[in-house]
């Protein structure tokens, strides 16, 4: 039988203030070639290949399952070729894109015909929030929620051309679940009340190109300051001023750095490499635009 291909992109979550709220896709993708088998057959390769599980326990084919559950469908044999070239473990939404071709995979396979946002309501129902998986399946910026039924509802934004984003890739990995021990479970008004206030200027500020909201649109109470200690320099880097530079989050759970800067300076994202190597780190310098859509799927290949 003929193969199908879901290409989806990276991601970058909270941007900042927007925890679990606002998420960019990054023209860094992850390929997967699919097609009926008489049984199972999983072969990664790309980035981190030793890292994605060639067996029963890989995220896409549990995903997929998971999903012909819900359907109450039977799952069959799939042969699956993964091209990954999406750091794992570094911030990135690797886990958010294979949840996405998950799904994707096990709606073209079980013939459920699923529009784009009933494939976002059902990644978004297995990863228990949105921003990651909506921008993966939709492109661009976008701030999502999940409602009262369960649905998420999102809105998509794009970033002034005039900017430029860029991700500082160190050489050590952080899981999310560690990066989300570290969290408190309650947080005062104060802080709740800073984190509104920065992501709302946050949007207007990109809505609007107004180039000297973004240092302080981008800071954040929620989660940045207790992963802080997680990122070596992360504190440093918030705090960096240059000409050019917008500012810059974590990406994600970390431990990669997002950087915005103004096109023509972008010279301004070594200093980041900088800051890892003063303690005691290489980094990547990932250069990638803003898709203005999520995953592509070609059929027939």
């Amino acid at each position: 039988m003929s193969w199908t291909e879901v290409r989806v992109p990276a991601t970058s979550a909270n941007l900042g203030p927007g925890f679990d709220a606002l998420g960019m896709a990054l023209s860094i993708y992850l390929e997967c070639r699919f097609r009926p088998a008489e049984r199972l057959a999983i072969r990664p390769a790309g980035r981190d290949a030793a890292l994605i599980s060639p067996g029963e326990n890989n995220l896409i084919w549990q995903t997929a399952l998971a999903v012909a559950e819900h359907a109450r469908r039977p799952m069959p044999a799939i042969e699956l070729e993964i091209h990954n070239e999406i750091p794992i473990g570094k911030g990135l939404g690797s886990s958010a894109a294979a949840l996405v071709a998950g799904v994707v995979i096990a709606d073209e396979i079980l013939g459920l015909e699923w529009d784009r946002h009933k494939i976002l309501d059902e990644a978004a129902r297995i990863e228990g929030h949105p921003d990651n998986v909506a921008a993966a399946a939709l492109g661009s910026i976008v701030a999502s929620a999940i409602d009262e039924d369960g649905i998420t509802r999102a809105v998509r934004m794009q970033l002034p051309a005039r900017y430029g984003v860029a991700i500082v890739v160190p050489d050590f990995i952080l899981p999310t679940v560690e990066a989300r021990a570290v969290l408190p479970q309650q947080y005062s008004r104060a802080d709740a009340v800073f984190n509104i206030q920065r992501s709302a200027l946050l949007i207007a500020a990109m809505l609007t190109a107004t180039t000297d909201a973004f240092h302080a649109a981008l800071e954040d109470r929620i989660h940045q300051p207790y992963r802080a200690r997680l990122v070596p320099g992360l504190s440093a880097m918030l705090q960096l001023r240059a000409e050019g530079l917008l500012g810059a989050a974590l990406s994600g759970a970390g431990p990669s750095v997002l950087v915005f800067y103004e096109r023509g300076h972008e010279k301004v994202v070594e200093e980041f490499q900088r800051i890892f190597r003063e303690e005691g780190h290489a980094s990547d310098i990932l250069w990638a635009h803003i898709p203005d859509h999520g995953y592509d799927l070609m059929r027939g290949l």
